[in-house]
């Protein structure tokens, strides 16, 4: 069964919780204070959660109305690899760059999965992207394989990368002007433990935007690949 992690309830109140094989909605507070870096970082209380939830006994929770928060607490810092598709690159016209283009997201732009996008006022470039989130689980330092990479993974969640591209593009030049809107990252709904996924340079990624499906696209068509993103220390 994948482990679906999940953090429920208001903003800035969310309670840390498991979706089962079954489809309920179970909650760890009494297992776990949060679903956040310093729980990724335990094997033994990520140990704890899964054994919990292979026995079924976790308490339901009822899901009627119940808001879907960012699936990760206390995000500390948001680094994004631009332009890292082969048929983006394509279908804009762009040449595929030689190293990592590395933006930043601040915290406050994260949101949960069906909370409210605020359009800035003036935009009439707000757009859309479906990106792979890969969160690391430990502090990572002059890595030296993409091997190493991966081994600082804790896992993976659907990332939403909403920009306003003439702010990105047309007024400065600065990519962060575009990026960095409140709520212009909308996460989750759930996060996997990295163990969950054996191959993140296959996993398939689609966008509807009022029912028309946008994009549908594959990590495999990543120009630098998981691990090599998370190690950009790593020489060609």
């Amino acid at each position: 069964m994948i482990m679906k992690l999940l953090r429920v309830g208001t903003a800035g109140s969310e309670r840390p919780a498991l979706l089962d094989a079954e489809g309920a909605l179970r909650d760890l507070s009494g297992l776990v204070p949060d679903i956040d870096g310093a729980l990724l970082a335990d094997d033994a209380a990520l140990g704890r959660v899964r054994a919990a939830a292979g026995t079924g006994e976790l308490p339901v929770l009822d899901a009627t109305g119940l808001r879907i928060g960012p699936p990760l607490g206390r995000i500390g810092k948001i680094v994004c690899i631009g332009l890292n598709y082969h048929d983006h690159a394509r279908e804009t016209g762009a040449e595929p760059p030689a190293e990592p283009v590395v933006f930043m997201k601040a915290p406050d732009t994260v949101v949960g999965p069906n909370d409210t996008v605020l359009v800035p006022r003036g935009s009439l470039k707000t757009d859309w992207e479906v990106e792979l989130a890969v969160v690391i689980g430990r502090t990572a330092r002059y890595l030296e394989s993409v091997e190493d990479g991966l081994a600082h993974v804790a896992g993976y969640a659907v990332a939403h990368d909403v920009s306003e591209r003439e702010f990105q593009i047309e007024r400065g030049g600065t990519w962060d002007k575009g990026k960095n809107c409140e709520t212009f990252n909308p996460l989750g709904p759930w996060l996997v433990t990295a163990d969950e996924v054996p191959d993140p340079q296959d996993l398939a990624l689609r966008l509807w935007v009022n029912g028309e499906l946008k994009q549908d696209g594959t990590t495999a068509e990543q120009i630098f690949s998981v691990g090599r993103s998370c190690g950009i220390s790593v020489s060609s």
